[in-house]
């Protein structure tokens, strides 16, 4: 006969354990000192096991015959009730240790131990504490859906960060890719997010300047009103042509102010190959009253407060801005603007990528390994020269004698430096 709520309220103990059946496989299991649990009884492939079902009265006689009844389907699908809570309880374990942020930490620090720039992982960590791990951080790696990166993407999308979300999508890829090779996971849900991307707008050159309107601008920088770090930062990318990353993360280790040379470690550079750079006599006085200010730090150009080790990405646009240049010249542009006069003035392609730290394509890329030092010392310096005399506001014509006298001079100290 089934039990009734007061036979199992009424169950003394016992000097031995014993159990009083519901029926179906259910029974009230009372121990000696009055503990009473529910167990469940069944059978499968020729085995009789039992399984608890909880303690009374926190389980009571209703919810137990629930449960037993849940049991007996598992039984009729031919699951073993036991294992299928050895499982799930594995499962409940991982969800809470197998986390996404997991996963994208390990991958983070793999980009680290492969030598990415330090300007690189700048903004890995960035968008990755800013855009991805607030949406997947805490999520369970294996249950991490299309739909959850797809909103990673959308969220990015919305402020108009096109370029951002594209980088987003292929470290995500990456992320999901390198935890499947580790057993993490089996699937990659980012694997078709471009599908459904905003489409960029087409790559445009960065904001320069050419030759005529270079004199007014160089005067406005001249008077610029910009902390000296600031406005020194601003000459670096110029007097250079050097990439944002590689002036902001400029450090005096690498500086030789007596050989007039910057020796780039080849992990800070794009192309991974260590970069020397010339340094111009004007710079060279520059770094100098600078080397007074920040000599004893790790970085030439120290951002603000303990935070901050460097200037911000942003810092050599903002002395641009405040000089009437917003949207005009960027970091980034200088090296447009060189590039363009130097080959404008005649100066050979293969010294001006050199100094942009181009690779060139083919075979001569991966043999060439001549950087050209004595001639872009030479072209370096010409351009400094060139810039300071279109800044003190020579005519067109006596630019153009100046160019080619001074470029002539170089050209013989070239061929000199070549032989």
């Amino acid at each position: 006969m089934p039990l009734t709520a007061r036979e199992v309220q009424a169950a003394k103990p016992k000097d031995k354990p014993y159990g009083l059946a519901d029926g179906g496989g259910l029974s009230l299991w009372v121990t000696p000192v009055g503990q009473r649990y529910w167990h469940f009884r069944y059978r499968i492939d020729g085995k009789q096991p039992r399984i608890s079902l909880g303690v009374y009265p926190t389980i009571s006689l209703q919810l137990a015959r629930e449960k037993a009844a849940e049991m007996r389907a598992l039984v009729a699908r031919g699951i073993d009730p036991s294992q299928k809570r050895k499982v799930d309880k594995q499962a409940s374990t991982e969800s809470k240790t197998n986390l996404f942020r997991v996963a994208a930490e390990d991958w983070y620090q793999s980009k680290v131990k492969a030598g990415r720039s330090a300007s690189t992982l700048d903004k890995m960590r960035t968008y990755l504490d800013k855009d991805i791990l607030p949406v997947l951080g805490d999520k369970h790696l294996p249950s991490v859906s299309r739909a959850d990166c797809a909103s990673v993407q959308t969220r990015i999308e919305k402020r108009g960060a096109l370029n951002v979300s594209k980088k987003v999508r292929g470290w995500l890829r990456e992320i999901f890719s390198r935890a499947i090779a580790k057993g993490l996971c089996d699937n990659n849900p980012a694997s078709e997010l471009r599908y459904i991307a905003k489409e960029a707008p087409r790559a445009e050159h960065y904001p320069h300047l050419l030759e005529p309107e270079l004199p007014d601008f160089l005067r406005k920088l001249d008077n610029s009103t910009s902390r000296l770090i600031n406005r020194t930062a601003a000459w670096m990318a110029i007097l250079t042509a050097s990439r944002p990353g590689m002036v902001r993360f400029a450090q005096w280790h690498e500086v030789d102010l007596d050989d007039a040379i910057w020796r780039i470690d080849a992990e800070k550079m794009k192309m991974r190959r260590m970069h020397v750079t010339p340094l111009p006599t004007q710079l060279i006085a520059m770094l100098k009253e600078l080397r007074e200010i920040t000599g004893r730090q790790q970085y030439l150009f120290p951002g603000i407060g303990t935070k901050n080790a460097m200037i911000s990405e942003n810092t050599v646009n903002k002395v641009f801005r405040l000089i009437g240049y917003k949207g005009r010249m960027v970091s980034h542009g200088t090296r447009h603007t060189a590039s363009t006069l130097l080959r404008e003035h005649g100066w050979p392609k293969q010294f001006v990528d050199a100094q942009l730290s181009h690779k060139e394509t083919g075979i001569a890329g991966d043999y060439n390994h001549a950087i050209y030092l004595p001639q872009r010392r030479l072209m370096m310096q010409w351009y400094a020269d060139y810039l300071d005399a279109l800044r003190v506001g020579l005519t067109s014509k006596q630019s153009q004698a100046f160019a080619r006298r001074v470029n002539t001079n170089a050209r013989l100290e070239t061929a000199s430096a070549e032989s």
